[in-house]
This record gives C-alpha cells, sequence and structure tokens, in this order.
C-alpha cells in the first residue's frame, strides 16, 4: 500500500495531466478562440489553423496568429454548420491529416457554449479535440452495502478492443452524451449496455455533481465535464458484460479502489470520478489528506 506522501503525490500528479491545458508550456497561449454564431465553442490549436483557411466556405480566420476563427455566418442553421463541419472532415479523413480521426466513432456530440444553451451544430466524436469543444458525459459509481455495513465498489475492466484506453479499469458505466439524447437517458443505455443492469435499478441512481477538466495530448484540446451518480447495486445483483466494451467486473473495498486510482491501469478520467467518490463518502477527508482543497479544485477545474 502507498504511504499517505506519496498516495498524495501520485493524486496530485493525476490531477496535473488532467489539468495539463493550464500548465505552463501547454499550447493554450498560441490558441485561436473558435466562434460560432457570435459564441465561443473552442479552442483550435495552430495546427489545426493552418489548415482552416482551405476552406473559405466554412471557415472566416481574423487577421493575426491568435485572431479568432469564426464558422461562416452564412451558415446559419444546425444542419448547415453540421453538414458543412462534416465535409471538411471527411476530407481531412481522405487526406489522413488527423490522427484523432482513424478513432472515427459515427456519433456526434452537441456543440453549444454551455450545457444550458442550444446546441450550435453537431460534431463526430473523434474530431472534438481537434477544435477544442467541450464535451459532456456520464459516469456512474456502482457500490453495494457490506453486511459490516461498508461499501464496496463496482470496477469495470475496458475490453481490449476498445479505441481509446484498452484493457484499463473503469466506472461501472461510463459514456458521453450523444446529440439528442439526455443526461439521464444515456445514463440507462449505459448500464444496460456496459453492465447488464437493467433500467429499474438504473433509474434510481443519483445525481450527485459533476467533475470538469482539460488536458491536452497527441491528439488535440479535451475540455470535459462528466456528470456524476451514484448507484447503490442490490447485494445479489451482479454486472454482467453485454455489448463487449467491458471486459469484467470486481467488487473491490473502497481502500483498494484508493489505492487503484494512482497505479497505471485505471482510466484517468474514471479515476478522478471514483476520488471524487471517496471524497464524498469520507474515505479522504480534509483533516487526514493535506491537500484536501487541491483535490476538490482539480476535480472542478473549467476551461
Amino acid at each position: 500500500m502507498a504511504g499517505g506522501g506519496s498516495w498524495s503525490a501520485a493524486v496530485l500528479q493525476l490531477l496535473k495531466r488532467m489539468n495539463s491545458f493550464h500548465s505552463q508550456g501547454s499550447s493554450r497561449s498560441s490558441c485561436r478562440p473558435l466562434y460560432v454564431a457570435g459564441q465561443q465553442v473552442g479552442m483550435v490549436q495552430p495546427r489545426v489553423a493552418a489548415h482552416l483557411a482551405d476552406y473559405p466556405e466554412v471557415f472566416r480566420l481574423s487577421p493575426g496568429e491568435l485572431g479568432p476563427v469564426e464558422l461562416c455566418a452564412g451558415l446559419s442553421t444546425y444542419e448547415e454548420r453540421s453538414r458543412a463541419l462534416r465535409r471538411v472532415l471527411d476530407h481531412w479523413r481522405h487526406l489522413q491529416l488527423f490522427g484523432c480521426l482513424r478513432g472515427w466513432r459515427d456519433e456526434s456530440y452537441d456543440v453549444m457554449p454551455r450545457f444550458c444553451d442550444l446546441p450550435l451544430l453537431q460534431l463526430e466524436r473523434s474530431a472534438a479535440s481537434l477544435f477544442g469543444i467541450k464535451t459532456y458525459g456520464v459516469h456512474v459509481n456502482g457500490f453495494t452495502r457490506l453486511p459490516d455495513g461498508g461499501m464496496a465498489m463496482w470496477v469495470g475492466r475496458r475490453a481490449h478492443s476498445k479505441p481509446t484506453f484498452p484493457g484499463m479499469l473503469d466506472n461501472l458505466a461510463a459514456g458521453g452524451l450523444a446529440a439528442g439524447l439526455g443526461v439521464k437517458e444515456t445514463l440507462v443505455k449505459e448500464c444496460a449496455e456496459e453492465a447488464s443492469i437493467p433500467e429499474c435499478i438504473a433509474s434510481r441512481a443519483r445525481a450527485v455533481g459533476s467533475v470538469s477538466y482539460t488536458y491536452e495530448d497527441e491528439r488535440g484540446i479535451f475540455p470535459e465535464c462528466q456528470f456524476v451518480y451514484d448507484l447503490e447495486v442490490p447485494a445479489d445483483l451482479v454486472p454482467q458484460v453485454e455489448d463487449g466494451e467491458m471486459l469484467e467486473f470486481y467488487l473491490w473495498p473502497l481502500e483498494q479502489v484508493r489505492e487503484a486510482i494512482v497505479g497505471s491501469e485505471f482510466k484517468p478520467n474514471c479515476a478522478l470520478v471514483a476520488l471524487d467518490f471517496l471524497i464524498r463518502h469520507g474515505v479522504v477527508d480534509a483533516d487526514g489528506e493535506r491537500y484536501y482543497q487541491q483535490f476538490i479544485e482539480g476535480l472542478h477545474r473549467e476551461l
């Protein structure tokens, strides 16, 4: 078991990694803001901005290296904007310009300035990082009450065929908010598809907040917000692999989860969701953890 100091340091490193876009040396200072209908919806790195002038019917670039990028005003509807971006992305895929597009999902995300705003267009999921578009998802912490009054958490292992983070540890169920789907609707769908949790159980999940962070890697910029739910799984219900996205499930004591989130096996954003659970349920608290406040801030950092 990791010592208190080394565990805390590992958590801080995880939070730094998941908020790397805010760190010194990131591409943030060289990005152009992306506007649609007068509202900022993303950030464009120079390597992407360099190709946008090839599509004057779609993008308008203001002068200067840091000038904003705007979708042309003539693209005035959700459908027109979505189709125009799709044509650009199809061309980029044909040219094999960006590695992230090799992970094409045929799943679209709605694009809006804030979650409460009406969507302005939809965009292929694998392309969101090219434009620094904020994306949303749902993560479910599954837990079971033990006979001694304690808790254990259900942890899943991702299938080795997953295009991202294959074979790594995950929450009970999780998924991005596809265009047109609601939060609770997505939760119920993911619980059924990934863990064979029936709707009558999944619908009992309790909304407990969100986790937000922004990181960048070779694929692009990832501003993400995960809506977090806690689901008490009955003691006689064992999650089962359903659609092949998960390999198996484990029921772990919370102390084992605490150690695992700083290891190399946990999918990083799922580790943040599990950490949030441990904080809310008092496994990590302000009296016993000197960096408690830094943990809280790192779990709720906006772009």
